[in-house]
């Protein structure tokens, strides 16, 4: 029985693309500072202008700050080498940011929502224009933050949190404007907590998705975009192979993925050129970018350690 490790750090030809780590410091350092003044600065004006929505949009986006700050600190450390205990390395901290964002954005969403239900009821006098001019502001920022990931989320999930942060953000920012536009004209000052609320829906359903893809990456699951049947298929066609097992593929980070799996070769092992040739394959047409592959014989029963009752097959 031979261990055939293989572990290809060059991520060229993948499927799912991996921007400059570099440019994301730059978007972050510069997002965090900007959005870091506007949250003053909007706190500061929603209290002059006896604005609660301007005040709690203004936590809002302190909670986008913490957030970015996770996403960060995950994307620095997903960079560190592997170590004697942590042997891939870091990188799945970039799923546990993932997951702590998307929770964030649930909390900070139902913290606007409560405080619109309860000004629905009693809707407070707003100074409208002050409203207007410091959200069109926010919305000047956020804009220019998100569009600083929108290059890196496309591959990441840990920058599209980041990314969905900054956007949700600008929507806040935009429903907040129009708001105070329409309070300035109409006097209808109900009209802010129910856009509020809209905004909270909009931000909820954008954040499922993100909360739904990271938890799966924490309980091991397959990445999104690998067929694990391709997959299968693919290995079970390769030449000399008779049989596949105990084939597992996992996310690493949000990022990379990795996949361990038996080999039947009743011929013996096929040497490395050919290993090599699997590896290359998996990591170019299904973006699987650590691969340990085991050749047996097939002259003993190799049932799964998780399937113990079942015969040798994939699963």
């Amino acid at each position: 029985m031979t261990d055939h490790h293989q572990h290809n750090h060059s991520h060229a030809h993948t499927g799912h693309s991996h921007s400059d780590p570099n440019n994301h410091s730059r978007a972050f350092t510069f997002a965090i500072a900007l959005n870091t003044i506007f949250v003053i600065v909007e706190f500061t004006y929603g209290f002059i202008a006896n604005s609660t929505a301007l005040m709690a949009d203004a936590g809002h986006n302190l909670s986008d700050v913490l957030g970015l700050l996770l996403a960060w600190g995950a994307a620095i450390l997903s960079r560190k080498a592997p170590s004697e205990r942590y042997t891939y390395g870091l990188r799945s901290t970039s799923i546990l940011a993932a997951l702590a964002n998307a929770m964030l954005l649930l909390v900070a969403c139902g913290a606007i929502a409560w405080e619109a239900i309860h000004r629905l009821s009693q809707p407070p006098l707003v100074a409208g224009l002050t409203i207007t001019l410091v959200a069109g502001i926010g919305i000047i920022i956020n804009g220019l933050s998100a569009w600083l990931f929108v290059k890196g989320s496309k591959g990441d999930l840990n920058i599209r949190a980041a990314y969905l942060h900054m956007a949700a953000d600008m929507a806040v920012s935009l429903g907040v404007a129009v708001a105070g536009i329409a309070m300035i004209f109409t006097g209808w000052y109900w009209l802010d907590p129910v856009i509020s609320l809209v905004i909270v829906i909009v931000i909820v359903i954008g954040t499922w998705g993100l909360l739904r893809e990271s938890v799966q990456l924490a309980l091991i699951a397959v990445p999104a975009h690998i067929d694990v049947t391709a997959v299968e298929t693919y290995l079970r066609q390769c030449h000399g192979v008779s049989d596949i097992h105990d084939l597992h593929i996992w996310g690493m980070s949000t990022t990379e993925s990795a996949l361990t799996v038996h080999l039947v070769m009743p011929n013996g092992y096929p040497g490395d050129a050919f290993m090599d040739a699997i590896v290359q394959t998996l990591k170019e047409r299904f973006s699987v970018h650590h691969c340990t592959l085991q050749v047996e014989q097939g002259t003993t029963d190799h049932s799964c350690t998780l399937h113990p009752s079942t015969a040798p097959h994939a699963h």
